[in-house]
């Protein structure tokens, strides 16, 4: 019998703290300005490369297709 009341008072235990707990904010989605990307200069050579390889020096050439809202497509197969 005793083991019931210490298993019933640890659920109401639970239930209390999880419902007296404070709420996380809300977190604001990212924008492209909160990245930083290491952007080449005029002048710097650049390397093709086919494959996973390690460079020492590494840059962004170029990032498109940034959305924040998720694409929609309407209809089906046609």
């Amino acid at each position: 019998m005793n083991i019931w009341v210490q298993l019933a008072i640890w659920v109401i235990s639970y239930f209390v703290s999880a419902a007296a707990r404070p709420k996380p904010p809300q977190a604001k989605p990212a924008a492209f300005g909160d990245f930083q990307f290491p952007q080449s200069t005029e002048g710097t050579p650049q390397a093709v490369v086919f494959g996973d390889v390690w460079t020492p020096d590494w840059m962004v050439l170029g990032v498109g297709q940034y959305r924040t809202q998720p694409i929609k497509q309407k209809g089906g197969k046609k």
